[in-house]
């Protein structure tokens, strides 16, 4: 199962902790969805 990482420059938002509280929420989402 593969899934699609959104395409964003790092310089835009830098990543913290290795994740940044949006592509947390995305990652909730999908879970939710599944």
């Amino acid at each position: 199962m593969a899934v699609a990482q959104p395409a964003q420059p790092t310089t835009r938002l830098p990543r913290r902790r290795g994740f940044t509280l949006i592509e947390l929420l995305v990652v909730i989402a999908i879970i939710a969805i599944l």
